[in-house]
């Protein structure tokens, strides 16, 4: 009859109100979740939104996260006290499966929280102490960045003879992943790591055998700010002679380009080549007149030369008063 389907949605609501009433945390926090996997086992809730595409397979990803308990107000685990986490590789270096599948459903910028089942967590024997048995754990994950380390891996991969015939704007995105490594590196001041993407991604160009003008003029301009990147960072290094060669590498594909005539300058400076530093560095500054850096380092360099002139002059009279007196 009509009205028994009508009772029996009502207890079901009733039931299910009584459930929720009596339930734990975990599961007031599931019934506003959506199921990833169809099958209950990864739920998922964005709290922000993220921007572009979804994290690519394989990829290497820039996280904050923090694992929690049922009942548990403070993590067992949390990457939220470091200023630089580190940066995973999918598949390699994320160590929970489910993990892995979470944040293949992220994009960047995206802040969402997960609820793992056992079995794409920490399984039915958990991980004592910290873990208990059978234990469904909540993730609260921040994509700050990713890369698509992926791509880079399977080009790798190739012959030479194969990474020879693929399409330059491969190579190009490949080239430009490595950088954003070397880049990201940098910017932790990992100055070696660093250096070794720059140079893995310089070799990747200087393997590609071309002919035409125009796609050795795109791989001269996918060369400079490569060159640019390794002047700074062995700078960084303490090591001016090669910064200085980067940067006049530089000055080879572009001799007005003001970043690296300041390399130059940096490197000549570091050298006690004050002439050589002025006259970089005159030559940036006509270019961009009103740049604070450019102009700072003249008047530095101009202080360093004064001085150096002037120890020389206290120098050459010594040796005349010393000479005078015998």
């Amino acid at each position: 009859m009509p009205g028994n389907g009508l009772v029996s949605s009502i207890r079901r609501l009733i039931n299910s109100e009584a459930r929720l009433r009596t339930a734990g945390p975990f599961e007031h926090l599931r019934q506003k979740m959506d199921d990833v996997l169809a099958d209950g086992g990864i739920m998922k809730e964005v709290v922000q939104p993220g921007d572009g595409p979804p994290v690519p397979q394989n990829a290497s990803v820039l996280i904050h996260y923090s694992g929690f308990l049922e009942y548990s107000d403070r993590p067992f685990e949390t990457t939220t006290h470091l200023r630089y986490p580190r940066m995973l590789k999918l598949g390699r270096e994320v160590t929970l499966a489910g993990l892995d599948l979470c944040l293949l459903t992220m994009k960047k910028g995206e802040f969402s929280r997960f609820l793992l089942e056992p079995q794409y967590a920490y399984g039915d024997l958990g991980c004592p102490p910290l873990i208990p048995a059978a234990a469904v754990v909540l993730y609260e994950i921040q994509i700050i960045d990713y890369l698509d380390s992926g791509q880079v891996d399977d080009f790798i991969a190739l012959s030479p003879e194969e990474q020879n015939s693929v399409p330059l704007q491969r190579l190009v995105e490949v080239v430009n992943t490595v950088r954003s490594f070397g880049n990201r590196c940098f910017n932790q001041s990992q100055y070696e790591k660093a250096k070794d993407r720059y140079k893995q991604a310089v070799m990747l160009l200087g393997n590609r055998e071309t002919q035409s003008d125009a796609d050795k003029d795109r791989i001269r301009a996918a060369l400079l700010p490569l060159y640019l990147n390794l002047s700074l960072t062995e700078l960084r290094l303490d090591s001016p002679h090669k910064a200085l060669k980067y940067g006049n590498k530089a000055l080879e594909i572009d001799s007005a380009n003001t970043k690296a005539l300041f390399r130059c300058g940096q490197a000549y400076l570091e050298l006690h080549e004050y002439k050589s530093a002025h006259g970089c560095l005159l030559t940036a500054q006509a270019k961009k007149p009103f740049d604070s850096d450019i102009n700072n380092l003249l008047r530095k360099v101009a202080i360093c030369y004064k001085d150096s002139l002037d120890n020389q002059k206290d120098m050459y009279s010594k040796m005349f008063r010393d000479l005078r007196s015998k």
